[in-house]
């Protein structure tokens, strides 16, 4: 039988400080708001025969960061949201709700997410697909879950967990 190991990690530097709005059942819309981030992510999977561990956690680190830092700062705007709809007016984006104007942002602010909605259940599944090309594109392939979550506020968090198919 082999063993499987779990690392984990959850830095002070990876946080994200964005604003977003999400739309709830019917017709509604939660005002426009903002919260300060944080992301933990973990792995598992066997340990390499050489250097003995599942994953240098640089590696976890580096990619993680990467991925929150493109979106620190923004305004998060979910593009496969039915009810929105979104027009880009030179260096601006125009949001419409239910086809009411309803937001102008600088397009420079925008981080605009392949997600139906920017919940926190939406951006840690958003995060954790992106952790996962980013291993696979780099060779780490005997991976078998991994575990990304978003915490927006302190004791308030959503999971998403992915089963990865090792070589």
């Amino acid at each position: 039988m082999q063993s499987t190991f779990r690392v984990h990690v959850s830095k002070d530097y990876l946080v994200f400080a964005s604003a977003h709005f999400i739309t709830f059942k019917g017709h509604q819309c939660e005002t426009l708001h903002g919260h300060n981030y944080r992301v933990g992510v973990a792995v598992e999977g066997s340990v390499d025969s050489e250097c003995l561990f599942v994953l240098d956690f640089s590696v976890l680190k580096q990619i993680t960061r990467q991925l929150v830092d493109t979106i620190d700062h923004k305004v998060l705007l979910p593009t496969q949201n039915p009810k929105l709809a979104f027009r880009e007016e030179g260096e601006r984006i125009a949001v419409d709700y239910f086809g009411q104007p309803t937001y102008v942002f600088p397009k420079r602010d925008c981080a605009l997410l392949p997600i139906p909605n920017s919940t926190a259940e939406m951006l840690a599944q958003y995060l954790g697909c992106q952790v996962c090309q980013e291993l696979g594109s780099r060779g780490y392939t005997h991976l078998t879950s991994l575990e990304l979550e978003v915490e927006e506020n302190y004791g308030q968090s959503a999971t998403y967990r992915e089963a990865l198919a090792p070589d």
